[in-house]
């Protein structure tokens, strides 16, 4: 009987009694919170992570826990990543792609929030740039490096309540810009992304799934001061409760982290396979303002294939 996991259970928890010697996983955002901690527990368990990080030199100090805790056999290999910026996606992709070693999971961990309104290298607005095309991109560029049996786990967030994406108006350019509304369009896109790419592979046996972590104190707030931050929390929390939902709580990084490597190791396929997953559970469908469950816009087949569409034509590659 499988066990039973909520959203107190840690990495620790959930990898509790597995051995993932021999398993080869790529993790991106390894410099900070989420993506440390994922790649501690995995590494803990056995698995060989690739950690991907704009600053290398952030991400090895902030990873040297990882290298100091991997057991049988697992460790860290660092490989540069800048997700806001193509080539240095394509620079990272055509790397692992001549390295030619396949992947057992891919986690599209790294991610910014809120920011003030800006473009990417490649003149798209930040928020959807990095969080969204850049690992469109560089997942698809290594999706050879799938074998059967693989997945990949796409970071959503709860955020993706703010908005559906808007395929009309990508960057803003007609719009008036909010940072929480580009926030939820690129979080909304992370989900679309793992629906498509799961649809598109599942027959050969790769799946993808999309997950909120929960809401932790990382990095990812820098852009926010703390009234701000506060406020938000305050907002969400009683539409929640006002919608029936849960009061908020913060989340701890090994918890936070457990729902990515539960659903991409110790769920089956099967279960979370095209879905969203929040506390190490597949979420329920919710409309409204509550602040768990996910959107069925969020899951909408034809609007992830319409998603997929305008992607490509925005980076200028076919997949």
């Amino acid at each position: 009987m499988s066990r039973t996991f909520g959203a107190t259970s840690t990495t620790d928890d959930v990898l509790q009694g597995v051995d993932l010697s021999g398993k080869r996983v790529l993790v991106t955002g390894v410099s900070a919170g989420l993506g440390v901690e994922t790649a501690r527990a995995l590494a803990a368990h056995g698995a060989h992570v690739v950690g991907a990080a704009r600053n290398l030199d952030k991400a090895r100090a902030a990873t040297a826990q990882v290298r100091a805790q991997a057991a049988h056999g697992g460790g860290l290999e660092l490989v540069a990543l800048d997700l806001a910026s193509l080539a240095s996606v394509r620079a990272c992709a055509d790397g692992l792609l001549a390295a030619g070693t396949p992947f057992d999971l891919v986690i599209a961990n790294a991610g910014i929030m809120a920011c003030p309104q800006g473009t990417t290298a490649d003149g798209f607005e930040t928020q959807f740039g990095t969080n969204h095309l850049g690992h469109f991109v560089l997942v698809n560029r290594i999706a050879p490096l799938l074998k059967s049996g693989s997945r990949l786990v796409n970071l959503s967030s709860a955020g993706h309540r703010f908005s559906d994406v808007d395929l009309d108006d990508p960057n803003f350019a007609h719009t008036p810009y909010v940072e929480f509304v580009a926030y939820g369009r690129s979080k909304t896109a992370n989900t679309l992304f793992a629906v498509e790419f799961d649809r598109r592979h599942k027959d050969r046996g790769v799946r993808a799934t999309a997950v909120h972590p929960g809401v932790i104190q990382t990095e990812l707030a820098r852009h926010m001061s703390a009234e701000v931050l506060q406020q938000a929390l305050d907002r969400a929390n009683a539409e929640s409760v006002a919608a029936g939902g849960p009061a908020f709580s913060w989340k701890t990084i090994p918890q936070g982290a457990a729902t990515s490597v539960w659903s991409g190791i110790v769920a089956s396929a099967d279960e979370v396979g095209g879905l969203y997953c929040e506390d190490c559970q597949v979420a329920k469908r919710v409309e409204g303002t509550a602040n768990n469950g996910v959107r069925p816009y969020a899951l909408d087949p034809d609007r992830a294939r319409d998603l997929w569409a305008k992607s490509e034509e925005m980076v200028g590659e076919k997949f």
